[in-house]
């Protein structure tokens, strides 16, 4: 928003508080227009940055409207500049450099002190989206040096003693997008409340650094509006404007929607799970790769398992769990071959991650189907289960003859993937023995029951996003007891509540690995730490990995533009051109021939 130094308060709070922006009569021509999709599932509800969920593209890793100091590319596992030129990791410190030349569309100067109040406010109000980073940050404080080049400002965030990890600070400086503080400090003075500031929509011409702002909206789109004073116009790109004067995002109720749209070209970009892709090649859909896995993978589905629950707590019967399941028929059948074979362990066997997976201990300690090995380790640990006549499990007993109460996999219902993934699983354990079942659940009673522990087995994706401190950040989200709590208390990580302290087959050594990991810098003593840990993982099992997943779907229409990223031209990442470092397709792409 341009606010004149004459514009009293209250008129800025006027314009801020406007519950929506006028529809405006405007023709969005198709060689000016791009048109994503994916992000956005229903009515737009704020796009204020203050509040947990507001709508695309505030929230997560966009950065068309609101910028973050750094972005992470995923393709050469570095942190690159964005609001900053640099950083270093001094072990118990991180330094950033702050780029001179960034404005915000005010025409204010974007500084270190916006960076401070961007931080700050996360620890000032426990409702705060970002609340949780001051687990890790200790302190954040700002200063000006000077060198050859010039005066800059630079920002120093020290590392938490409590939980030393600047790794994950990393993660901060490409999560967090920086805010105005000579808008915020103004509202939340004035309104006193900081929940009060969080129900402004800051819907009309928001104050923001990036390249496009908003538009206008509705229940049916969100449309952006490229900025013609963009600051990175000069510093970043050479003066040059990205190519679509608008980007749109229609809301769609499904992916089937999104799928008829990006084969019909109404659609250029998509982030949705569509089934059997290579189908829609013939309408000029691509993807990044062009065969088999189709996306780059970056994360790992799983089954979560309630390891306080009997008989879930042995973890013979997760083991026997984990050798039943036909990983190669989920691959196929639930995500259509979207995911590379699947190796034992937590850790991605390929990509910048390949260099701590270690093939000897997954051969060594790792499960993989093997629906014999499944049915010994049952018998052996002292569960029998009796079947019919046409082979159908009747029910399960276990060591001590006691009848296993049927257990139940928690998943969305409507994730129709997801879904499919569930019923083999199931199908493959009853097969060799175990009483499990299918749970859907609405997507609310879901994210409800996985904090609180009110599930048997429950899927899901930890720690999905690729960032600077993967693998250590996926084991943490998947082992750590640091935060430990009972049954019914809500937990953030470990939502199988794996390694209880204290309890009998308590093992310290995990967390203090993940304590010790992040301070290191030697690269050997590194590797081993992650061997050490995913050993760990395999011979106790505590979730059971399902298939590899991709940070984002990615899928492209050439109709109506041209030039996307992808595998045999990979000048920017995988990532849908609103986020990370894939914005710079928005520079290169050109609108077909035909247009």
């Amino acid at each position: 928003m341009l606010i004149p130094t004459i514009l009293s308060l209250a008129a800025v709070l006027a314009v801020l508080v406007s519950c929506g922006t006028q529809q405006r009569d405007t023709e969005f021509s198709r060689e000016k227009t791009l048109y994503i999709a994916g992000f956005q599932w229903g009515d737009p509800n704020s796009f204020n940055p203050l509040i947990d969920k507001p709508a695309w593209p505030i929230d997560g890793y966009f950065n068309l409207i609101y910028e973050p100091l750094m972005v992470f590319n995923t393709l050469n596992g570095k942190m690159e500049p964005l609001l900053a030129r640099s950083y270093t990791n001094e072990g118990d410190r991180i330094t950033v450099v702050m780029d001179s030349r960034a404005r915000w569309s005010d025409g204010t100067p974007l500084t270190a002190a916006d960076v401070k109040f961007t931080f700050d406010i996360q620890s000032a109000y426990p409702g705060a989206p970002y609340s949780y980073v001051w687990n890790h940050i200790g302190k954040v404080s700002v200063d000006s040096v000077s060198d050859s080049t010039g005066r800059y400002e630079r920002v120093i965030f020290a590392v938490g003693k409590e939980r030393n990890n600047p790794l994950v600070i990393l993660d901060y400086l490409q999560l967090i997008r920086i805010i105005p503080k000579h808008i915020f400090e103004k509202l939340i003075d004035s309104l006193g409340d900081f929940s009060e500031v969080q129900k402004l929509s800051v819907d009309v011409n928001p104050v923001v650094s990036g390249p496009y702002n908003l538009f206008t909206y509705s229940n049916e789109k969100i449309v952006l509006k490229r900025r013609n004073d963009y600051w990175g116009y000069a510093a970043l790109y050479g003066n040059r404007k990205p190519k679509p004067e608008y980007i749109i995002h229609p809301i769609y109720k499904s992916n089937d929607h999104i799928s008829i749209e990006l084969q019909q070209g109404g659609i250029d970009v998509s982030q949705s799970f569509i089934p059997r892709i290579w189908i829609k090649k013939q309408h000029m859909v691509a993807t990044w790769y062009d065969k088999e896995p189709y996306f780059m993978p970056a994360a790992i589905t799983m089954f979560l398992i309630n390891t306080t629950r009997y008989p879930l707590s042995d973890r013979m019967l997760r083991r026997a769990m984990a050798c039943a399941v036909n990983y190669t028929d989920i691959n196929q059948l639930a995500i259509t071959g979207y995911s590379p074979p699947l190796k034992p362990g937590l850790i991605l066997p390929f990509g910048n991650e390949e260099q701590y997976f270690s093939e000897e201990d997954a051969r060594k300690y790792g499960t993989v189907y093997d629906p014999q090995r499944a049915k010994k380790i049952l018998a052996e640990a002292g569960y029998t289960s009796v079947f019919d006549q046409s082979g159908n499990l009747v029910e399960m007993k276990d060591p001590k003859g006691n009848r296993v109460p049927a257990m139940y996999i928690t998943s969305p219902a409507g994730w129709t993937d997801w879904e499919t993934a569930v019923k083999i699983a199931v199908r493959d354990m009853r097969t060799a023995g175990i009483d499990i079942r299918e749970g859907f659940v609405d997507a609310a009673s879901y994210f409800q029951r996985q904090l609180v522990g009110n599930f048997d087995l429950m899927m899901h994706t930890p720690s999905p996003y690729a960032t600077p401190s993967k693998p250590w950040s996926r084991i943490e989200a998947t082992m750590t007891a640091r935060n430990w709590k009972p049954i019914g208390e809500k937990m953030y990580e470990n939502w199988g509540r794996f390694n209880q302290p204290g309890a009998i087959g308590y093992i310290a050594a995990i967390d203090s690995l993940l304590t010790a990991l992040p301070s290191m810098t030697d690269e050997n003593e590194v590797k081993a730490v992650y061997r050490r840990l995913n050993v760990y993982f395999m011979e106790k099992q505590p979730t059971i990995p399902l298939f590899y997943r991709p940070e984002w779907f990615y899928e492209f229409s050439n109709r109506n533009w041209t030039n996307f990223p992808d595998a045999a031209n990979p000048y920017t990442t995988p990532q849908c051109l609103c986020c990370g470092p894939s914005i710079r397709a928005l520079w290169e792409i050109s609108t077909a021939p035909s247009k």
